[in-house]
């Protein structure tokens, strides 16, 4: 059990973490012309127990990111119902369609729509549910190994998964994410999704998100209009060793 003197200094490493990465993006908006409210900090709380998204919470975080349903059902239950609904609470993570039911529970927005029956099983669970989630079509990159298996559809996809978000009853499409393969300047592979990202806008113009870049290249994605960065060890520190 945690003790209170150890809750204080877990506050406080968290304080002095995210008041460094939040220099960080206000410096990279500067370098790119853009207004530090123009972009959205999600924290990947994947792997770190709900105390910390609380203790997250109480220093303003709005927006946090998890990527395993039954770590992240579990850890949404456990927390307060006033953190809960200042909460948004986005999926990062790949995700099967027999999933989408307890997704839909809890889950705002999910960045990682890669396929129709993606789109079809989380629509019928949204409507399940009673609710409206948002949706990004998760793109892959050039120079991104499909054994990686961090998922995504090829650019030349994205249009028509789109439209399939598009038309569903209890989705709304967001925009587009995407992870910077391993190996590969992030700066070009993030260029590559503001193309993307482009397109899609031109058929969708509220489909405004660009969710890229995390701890290490957060700069690179900033640079290339990014909206919403998906920051974690930064932040949270290493992977709990029991993770």
């Amino acid at each position: 059990m945690t003790s209170a003197r150890e809750a204080a200094a877990r506050r406080d490493e968290l304080s002095a973490n995210l008041q460094h990465v939040r220099e960080r993006i206000r410096f990279a908006c500067r370098a790119a012309g853009r207004l530090p409210e123009d972009v959205t900090l999600i924290v990947v709380t994947k792997f770190f127990p709900a105390s910390d998204v609380e203790a997250l919470c109480q220093l303003g975080v709005t927006d946090i990111g998890e990527n395993r349903d039954q770590e992240a059902s579990v850890k949404i239950a456990a927390l307060s119902s006033e953190v809960r609904q200042r909460l948004h609470v986005h999926f990062i993570g790949q995700l099967q369609s027999n999933k989408a039911a307890s997704l839909a529970s809890y889950v705002d927005t999910v960045h990682s729509i890669d396929r129709v029956k993606l789109v079809r099983a989380l629509d019928r669970a949204a409507t399940a549910a009673g609710r409206d989630i948002g949706a990004l079509v998760q793109v892959s990159l050039s120079g991104d190994s499909p054994g990686r298996g961090r998922g995504g559809v090829l650019p030349d996809g994205v249009a028509e998964l789109a439209h399939s978000v598009a038309a569903a009853q209890h989705l709304t499409l967001r925009g587009v994410m995407a992870v910077a393969p391993l190996g590969v300047d992030p700066a070009k592979a993030f260029a590559q999704l503001a193309t993307v990202a482009h397109g899609v806008r031109a058929d969708h113009p509220a489909a405004t998100w660009v969710s890229a870049g995390m701890s290490a290249d957060l700069e690179a994605a900033v640079a290339n209009g990014a909206t919403h960065l998906r920051v974690g060890s930064a932040i949270l520190g290493s992977r709990p060793l029991f993770g």
